[in-house]
């Protein structure tokens, strides 16, 4: 059995649908985020541009997104105010 692939937990994209963060679980009980982006002209897709991880538990993984990224804590507000 070879390594276990990360696995999706939440992903939230930004207003213009180029950026996103998503969140991660590893497999290993930890987690991470990482912020990617994507250009309409490029088909390459979703680019990691930034993320950390290590995080024991999915919502200190999520909040140092959060943290760390500025318009994910507004997207995130907004999304809680909508519900």
């Amino acid at each position: 059995m070879g390594p276990v692939r990360p696995r999706v937990l939440r992903s939230v994209n930004d207003a213009t649908e180029q950026r996103c963060v998503d969140l991660l679980d590893m497999g290993n009980g930890l987690f991470e985020w990482q912020e990617c982006r994507r250009d309409p002209e490029d088909t390459h897709g979703w680019r990691v541009v930034t993320g950390a991880g290590g995080f024991d538990s999915a919502a200190a993984a999520w909040q140092a997104g959060r943290n760390a990224v500025a318009w994910l804590a507004q997207e995130t507000d907004d999304e809680q105010h909508r519900a």
